[in-house]
């Protein structure tokens, strides 16, 4: 799994993203990714980022080029309900769900689409070269609560486990998707909030499948992004749940890229390198000094060799 400079263009990322939105500036620390049981995990804040300007190169795998999201709630708490720092976790799913359902078409996801598949290993400007990755609206194709019972500290192979339930929930593999689960407060993988705060990975064996984990982001405090740009929160979330789509939007974007990175170096999609030393999209800008106003994953663009938040 892998992490987030320039201000976003939010008239076309739609009204749920709008809603998700920053309203104040802040600053902070930049993170890449740091030491965890994961090779592709969002760090928390705190560390240095890479200074280097080094471009994403093609390594011969697929990206995702009509990208769709699942999400798994995973736990009965999901059914329940609970609450932390004043929110209801109904007002959670709120947030999370108008992030990932409005992030197709925005200028935001835009950045992803001047990366393709199909051309020379090695290449960092496909041009109109290679099959792109496109930019549909809708790209939130379901979401299921998962009432299977959630460890108090779940494994990396619970969490796969997890993933293909909500695979299998929906009908199958799909290769252009990736496939989200969330835990509920006080559940989460060991790690979390002190080495990384996300992570995307795929199976080592079977299915290709890409899935992401996300534990209650905001369970990590500062760590991972609450109040990261708003200082003060709202009544939709903004501020306590800032979290959410900054880190969440990471693994999306960078699964997205770089779907399948545990096989073999010849399944890498966009990384600086292949091997664990290799950095995706997101991790050459996680954490920046200054958000400016938006809660946005910073990536990794290669046509303007900088970190951006629209293309």
């Amino acid at each position: 799994m892998k992490r987030l400079a320039i201000m976003a263009s939010v008239t076309t990322v739609g009204l749920a993203i709008l809603a998700v939105l920053a309203v104040n500036p802040a600053a902070a620390a930049a993170s890449p990714r740091s030491a965890a049981p994961h090779t592709h995990q969002m760090g928390v804040r705190g560390a240095l980022a890479p200074a280097a300007v080094t471009p994403l190169k093609y390594q011969g795998g697929a990206v995702e080029v009509t990208p769709a999201i699942y999400i798994s709630w995973w736990g009965t708490q999901w059914n329940t309900g609970f609450s932390t720092g004043g929110y209801t976790s109904a007002q959670a799913q709120t947030y999370i769900t108008g992030f990932f359902g409005n992030v197709g078409g925005s200028t935001w996801a835009k950045i992803d689409t001047q990366y393709c598949q199909g051309v020379a290993i090695g290449t960092i400007n496909c041009g109109t070269s290679g099959t792109h990755i496109t930019n549909p609206t809708g790209q939130l194709k379901g979401t299921w609560v998962d009432t299977t019972s959630v460890p108090l500290n779940p494994t990396q192979s619970q969490i796969q486990s997890a993933a293909t339930r909500l695979m299998n929930h929906f009908g199958g593999y799909n290769a252009n998707a990736t496939y989200f689960v969330f835990t509920p407060h006080g559940r989460s993988m060991v790690g979390f909030g002190t080495q990384w705060c996300a992570w995307h990975d795929e199976p080592t064996s079977g299915t290709n499948m890409a899935y992401a984990y996300m534990p209650y982001i905001p369970d990590a405090g500062t760590s991972c992004g609450r109040n990261f740009v708003n200082k003060t929160n709202n009544s939709y979330g903004n501020g306590y749940f800032d979290g959410f789509s900054i880190v969440g939007g990471h693994e999306y974007a960078e699964a997205v890229t770089d779907p399948h990175p545990e096989r073999t170096s010849t399944n890498f999609g966009w990384v600086t390198s292949t091997g664990s030393g290799g950095q995706e999209n997101g991790d050459l800008c996680a954490w920046p000094s200054v958000m400016f106003f938006e809660v946005l994953a910073h990536l990794w663009s290669n046509s303007s060799l900088s970190c951006a938040t629209s293309y």
